[in-house]
C-alpha cells in the first residue's frame, strides 16, 4: 500500500477513531526507537509472520530519514541457508533487553512459550509494544498496544470491511515515518518519493501478499 492509498484510506476512516489511534501508536513506536539509534525488534507467532510490516518499516526508514525505524525479523523457525538478515531466531529475543524494543505482531494467540519471551524481554529491560488481535495477557505485558477491530456480525455495523490487522499496520507504518527531521539529501529523497506516488496513482492494485 503506497502512501497514496494510505491517504485514501485515512480520509475514508475519517470520524473514526482509527487514524488517531495507529498515529497514536506509530508515535510510541518512533518514541521508543528513536533515542536509542534503533533496537527494533519484530516478532509474529509461529503460524504468522509479519513480513509485510518488517518490508514497510524498512521503507519508511529509508524515505523519513529514520534508520531506526528498519527492524530485525525474529522468526520461529530459521531454515537452513537463510540469508544472515532473515536468520535471526528466537533466541535473540533472551539477549533483548534496556534500550532496545519488542514489536509484537499477530492476529492470532501469541502462545506461551512466545508470552514468557516477551515477560523476560521487559524484565530484562526491553520496551514491549504490541499490534494484534486484542490478546489480554499480550496486552498486560506491553507498554504500548493497539487492537486490530474484530469484523463485525453480519448484518450490523461495525469496523470498516478492509480494516483489519494487516491494514492497519499499513496505517501505523506509514505514520511512523511521518513528522521526522529531514534526510541527508532531502530534495532528492523528496523527488523519488514524488515519483512513486504518481507511479502509485495510475498503477493497479498490488497483490495480496
Amino acid at each position: 500500500m503506497d502512501a497514496v492509498r494510505v491517504a485514501l484510506l485515512r480520509e475514508v476512516l475519517a470520524g473514526t477513531e482509527w487514524v488517531q489511534a495507529t498515529r497514536r501508536f506509530a508515535g510510541s513506536l518512533r518514541g521508543a526507537v528513536t533515542p536509542h539509534g534503533g533496537g527494533l525488534l519484530l516478532v509474529g507467532s509461529a503460524s504468522y509472520e509479519p513480513w509485510h510490516l518488517a518490508a514497510h518499516l524498512d521503507d519508511e526508514a529509508a524515505w523519513s530519514g529514520l534508520p531506526e525505524l528498519s527492524p530485525t525479523l525474529v522468526r520461529h523457525r530459521v531454515p537452513g541457508g537463510a540469508p544472515a538478515h532473515l536468520a535471526v531466531g528466537l533466541g535473540r529475543l533472551a539477549a533483548a533487553g534496556r534500550g532496545e524494543t519488542l514489536l509484537v505482531v499477530t492476529p492470532e494467540q501469541p502462545g506461551a512459550g512466545l508470552l514468557e519471551r516477551v515477560h523476560d524481554a521487559r524484565r530484562n529491560g526491553a520496551t514491549v509494544l504490541a499490534l494484534d488481535g486484542g490478546n489480554r495477557d499480550l496486552h498486560a505485558l506491553a507498554h504500548d498496544a493497539l487492537a486490530a477491530p474484530p469484523p463485525p456480525p453480519e448484518g450490523t455495523d461495525g469496523a470498516p470491511a478492509d480494516l483489519d490487522l494487516d491494514t492497519v499496520q499499513h496505517l501505523v507504518s506509514a505514520a511512523a515515518g511521518e513528522n521526522s527531521l529531514p534526510a541527508p539529501r532531502r530534495h532528492r529523497r523528496f523527488r523519488d518519493r514524488l515519483a512513486r506516488l504518481a507511479d502509485g496513482l495510475t498503477a493497479p492494485p498490488p497483490p495480496r501478499w
